[in-house]
């Protein structure tokens, strides 16, 4: 009897906040990993969805990317989205998808604690996925804070972190300390682009040695039983 082939790797990309940049390192790994993307539950369409933008900025074919399971108008919390719209959020329904050997990306909805219902929230969702988040912060004055109450809320929840990525203008001692005490790596420090495309990105995959890194962290992922 053969066995199954192991699907692809597949990482989770959080945020320690809303609007810390989770769409463009999501797309700056989607490029670089050569990867799928797929966001789970999208709010806020009424003002362009994150699958949009990431697709049409890196000219993405459709078997690169899958359509949401929830996607809703109003750009508020996907549990209000979802009531706003007579909906309920299924858990059952966000169940990551094995991709081959083809790695995919996932991105949430707002940090760890944005309620996706009024009884289940994204970290809840994190926990039952079991798979390795990919924190993104912000690179300046209140990431201490927010990232090490984030870390230690996945830590409580032994949901696997490899790492960080600060997204902002470069700081000269915040990614030493969080490194320090929170003991994960800060993986790139990913400055303002302008103008933000497709090559930006690629240029700073080069120039943060991003290629190493994730091959080294992505080869020593267990295969998903």
């Amino acid at each position: 009897m053969n066995e199954r082939p192991c699907p692809g790797p597949r990482l989770v990309v959080c945020g320690t906040d809303t609007d810390v940049g989770k769409t463009v390192v999501s797309a700056l790994l989607v490029q670089g990993l050569e990867a799928r993307y797929w966001k789970p539950v999208q709010s806020g369409l009424e003002q362009g969805g994150d699958r949009d933008w990431l697709v049409n900025l890196l000219h993405l074919p459709p078997e690169r990317w899958l359509p949401e399971a929830y996607a809703f108008q109003a750009p508020v919390s996907p549990h209000w989205a979802a009531e706003m719209e007579n909906q309920e959020i299924d858990p059952e329904r966000l169940s990551p998808p094995n991709q081959d050997q083809c790695p995919l990306v996932i991105e949430t909805a707002g940090g760890l604690h944005v309620p996706l219902t009024r009884t289940w929230r994204q970290i809840d969702q994190l926990e039952r996925w079991q798979l390795p988040v990919l924190l993104v912060a912000r690179s300046g004055l209140g990431t201490l804070n927010h990232s090490l109450l984030s870390l230690e809320a996945l830590n409580r929840r032994s949901i696997p972190v490899l790492g960080l990525i600060l997204n902002g203008p470069i700081h000269p001692d915040n990614p030493r300390t969080l490194e320090e005490l929170a003991g994960v790596p800060v993986l790139a420090q990913l400055p303002p682009l302008a103008p933000l495309n497709a090559q930006a990105l690629a240029e700073q995959w080069r120039i943060q040695g991003l290629g190493p890194k994730f091959e080294r962290i992505l080869n020593e992922q267990d295969c998903p039983q």
